[in-house]
């Protein structure tokens, strides 16, 4: 049932994304999104095609839990009869206590006239509907453009707050060519596999701040492939034409991983490879030795540039990407919100102390007196302890 504010309007209808929902979301799209939401449009529009080749099997999917439920997690929002609004979330560990904001959509003019009437717009009911559906959700996170005033408003007055600014990097065919011509010094170079998901967590909690790794909330169950998952993802790779290369260089003194790449390279052409990097902080003198390694492995697709991110926390990369050649293509902000209630619903049983555990009070409140320690205290033998000098005696 529709709820209606103050002035008579009717908040919009949310319901899950539906088979028939994907033309009208190209539509509101085409009116919404400008060139500027380029790269957000292909990212929707990829998810919505593997929705509809998937459509039959997500629904026999949804009957019991599995990994792969909450990969097609989008909400859409109806007024009147018209689709105004689209949400894209995802979580970011395998417990599920972070989720991320993939993409927001709604109609500007809706939000305009909704504003001039001091209503809350399409983008906030679809932001709140998610805090309330996902009740697993303890913190959310999202990235948005800096120049992106309009959305960077809408996730400031629902609460979300600045955590990190992220820099895209575009490198060139032409400067990875030049790269891959340098060998790498990599002996101890191994492929990652489920074995060396320990390290590859303990690798990611030191490379990032302790704010970060809070919010994140990862473990070591979040680095390793399940099989169904494996094979789901070979599927995915086959279909796309994409080939995802990965490695980690292993330190043999410290028995520690201290950095680790995965690059995904995409064989048709039309798009550029990606690659994720993670080094160690004391070991940054690896990012020249881990970037030649990604430019030799992405020389087998020749002719296709780069995509590679880094944060304002990891200044040594960023100052290696400026001096490499790389093109700065975005700018982004990394924003988190915590959800207080369910933080204050999950409160951890070893600090709960008996009486609150069976629901007792105290019959009176407790009259502090003086305790004297001394009956505490272990008592000696004078006699046999002959490093203690003998006390003087006392006259009568």
């Amino acid at each position: 049932m529709k709820s209606r504010t103050p002035f008579g309007h009717a908040s919009p209808t949310i319901r899950p994304l539906q088979l028939r929902d994907v033309e009208a979301i190209a539509t509101l799209a085409q009116r919404v999104w400008d060139d500027s939401k380029l790269r957000e449009w292909q990212s929707l529009n990829r998810k919505l095609n593997q929705f509809q080749h998937w459509f039959g099997l997500l629904n026999v999917l949804r009957l019991f839990p599995n990994l792969t439920q909450h990969q097609f997690c989008i909400y859409v929002a109806e007024q009147e009869g018209q689709l105004c609004g689209l949400i894209h979330v995802m979580p970011c560990n395998r417990t599920r206590t972070t989720w991320r904001v993939e993409q927001v959509m709604f109609d500007a003019a809706a939000a305009a006239i909704n504003s001039g009437l001091n209503l809350k717009n399409t983008g906030s009911h679809l932001l709140r509907h998610c805090f309330e559906v996902l009740w697993e959700a303890r913190t959310w996170v999202l990235e948005v453009n800096i120049q992106d005033k309009q959305t960077l408003a809408l996730y400031r007055q629902n609460g979300f707050q600045p955590l990190a600014q992220v820099t895209n990097w575009n490198i060139s065919p032409d400067v990875l060519q030049r790269i891959a011509q340098h060998e790498p010094s990599l002996p101890n170079l191994l492929p990652v596999s489920n074995a060396d998901a320990q390290l590859l967590y303990q690798l990611d909690t030191v490379s990032m701040p302790p704010l970060l790794r809070q919010v994140f909330d990862r473990h070591v169950e979040d680095f390793k492939t399940p099989f169904w998952s494996a094979i789901a993802n070979n599927i995915h790779n086959w279909i796309n034409q994409t080939e995802v290369v990965s490695g980690y260089v292993f330190e043999p003194q410290r028995k520690a991983a201290i950095g680790h790449f995965s690059l995904t390279l995409h064989r048709d052409g039309d798009r550029p490879h990606e690659a994720l990097l993670t080094v160690h902080p004391a070991y940054t003198w690896l990012y020249p030795e881990l970037i030649a390694q990604i430019a030799k492995v992405a020389q087998t697709v020749p002719g296709t540039p780069l995509h590679i991110t880094s944060t304002d926390y990891q200044t040594e990369r960023e100052d290696y990407f400026e001096h490499l050649g790389a093109e700065r293509i975005e700018h982004t902000l990394l924003m988190s919100r915590s959800v207080w209630h369910k933080l204050r619903e999950t409160k951890p049983l070893e600090g709960l102390q008996l009486p609150d555990m069976l629901g007792l009070q105290p019959a009176r409140t407790p009259i502090p007196t003086r305790m004297s320690w001394a009956k505490f205290l272990p008592k000696r033998d004078h006699r046999t302890d002959s490093s203690r000098p003998n006390p003087p005696e006392t006259q009568a």
